[in-house]
């Protein structure tokens, strides 16, 4: 009995002191590494934030402003951004599998080697984004402005009035 109320002890004492995970806290202000999974942020500005290597799982972006923001390495996958405006913003090796990105402006942006599968790019606005090695498997490009968007493969410039496909 003792050596039972022993393990149970540690065990309790363990996982205060090393949680299995690490909790999401929405109030948490805007910071590289900040964990927002699930969070909502919609209709907010976040313009010039640095969100590098964040948590940003099945966060909700709707029509929230995030112009000039960094969000480089983080984890977005199912992120919504419908409506959003992030031009200039910086998306290089961000994980962005299923995010939505509908009618989002994302004019100047940068996804260098971003991955975007299987994500909603319906008529969201590239114009002159870097796609430099994005990977675009099963991406939905239906009506997404691609003019003067430099192609996933680095060379290829987009001509003016590409609509779903670079041309």
């Amino acid at each position: 009995m003792k050596i039972f109320i022993y393990f149970v002890t540690l065990s309790l004492i363990l996982s205060i002191l090393y949680p299995l995970t690490t909790q999401a806290s929405c109030t948490d202000p805007p910071k590289s590494g900040v964990n927002w999974e699930r969070c909502n942020f919609s209709e907010k500005n976040l313009s010039k934030k640095n969100l590098t290597k964040s948590i940003l799982k099945e966060t909700r972006f709707i029509r929230t402003v995030l112009n000039e923001s960094d969000l480089s390495n983080s984890i977005a996958t199912r992120a919504k951004f419908i409506n959003s405006s992030a031009k200039n913003a910086i998306f290089d090796n961000a994980k962005l599998r299923e995010a939505d990105f509908t009618k989002a402006n994302l004019a100047n942006s940068s996804f260098i080697n971003a991955d975007l599968s299987s994500s909603r790019l319906f008529r969201a606005n590239l114009e002159n984004s870097n796609l430099t090695g994005a990977k675009l498997k099963g991406a939905d490009l239906l009506n997404a402005n691609l003019s003067g968007a430099t192609w996933i493969d680095g060379t290829t410039i987009c001509s003016q009035g590409s609509l779903g496909q670079c041309q």
